[in-house]
């Protein structure tokens, strides 16, 4: 048996169920708030990238609700689009509403460095079917953050740019720590490896990665503040604009009941 071949125990199953779910409910979020840019981005072309960008991260999350699926023996459907509001687990990093442009380019670019951290590491896990996924998506998320990279740095080559990013960041930086909130029976994931790492060294990866860049473009870092605050029910705490758009993305499947996406 490989490294990379590790079925679950009774005992790592429920943890890995919560550690998909968060994956996939991130993905899912995301895409949808910024499958809204579709037809008013600031230009043609980014209305595509926008569009292939959010179609890719919708795609990734079924992936990953079909994979928590199998483990659980539930519905990939139904974990996608049956659960309440505030049963959902993404990050408090997509509770935000859309916004302004500089607002998405901010919120997606911390999350795109994020969740290549996470992916690289999960690309090690013993359990082979979140490995293999993961390496997958890794392909897949590398244009993205190149594509996200790009806009971070036009945004703050003039003053305006830099005022409208700054201000975005200022108010997603807690949020976005949550990204790596510790998740339950996290310990006995790492043993086993079917989480590489702990979500505190993952972090640690992430802040070393990102906040050289805002330094380079004189744009804030995580204060002291954020990063003593508690993250510990960051992926539990839901807010009206997030109910606002569970609603939009749960109307077709509501109105029929049964059917699939």
């Amino acid at each position: 048996m490989s490294v990379a071949d590790v079925p679950p125990t009774e005992a790592s199953r429920e943890a890995l169920a919560q550690l998909l779910l968060g994956i996939a409910d991130d993905e899912f979020v995301i895409g949808f708030w910024d499958s809204e840019w579709t037809g008013i981005a600031p230009m043609l072309e980014e209305d595509v990238a926008t569009s292939s960008i959010s179609q890719d991260e919708i795609g990734h999350a079924r992936a990953l609700y079909e994979l928590l699926a199998e483990l659980t023996g539930d519905d990939a459907d139904a974990i996608a689009f049956g659960r309440e509001p505030d049963a959902y687990r993404h990050a408090a990093l997509m509770n935000h509403p859309r916004t302004d442009w500089a607002f998405t380019i901010a919120r997606r670019y911390l999350y795109e460095i994020a969740d290549a951290v996470r992916l690289e590491a999960l690309a090690r896990s013993s359990y082979a079917p979140l490995a293999q996924l993961a390496a997958k998506m890794r392909r897949e998320e590398r244009y993205h953050l190149m594509h996200l990279d790009t806009w971070l740095r036009r945004l703050a080559a003039d003053d305006n740019g830099t005022e409208r990013l700054a201000a975005a960041l200022r108010g997603l930086w807690t949020d976005a720590l949550a990204i790596f909130a510790p998740i339950a029976d996290e310990a006995l994931l790492v043993q086993r490896g079917e989480l590489p790492e702990p979500m505190a060294a993952l972090r640690a990866r992430w802040l070393e990665q990102v906040t050289p860049v805002m330094a380079e473009l004189g744009l804030p870092g995580p204060t002291p503040e954020d990063l003593s605050a508690g993250i510990d029910d960051g992926r539990t705490r839901r807010t009206d604009d997030f109910r606002w758009l569970h609603g939009e993305f749960t109307m077709v499947a509501a109105s029929e009941r049964g059917a699939t996406w």
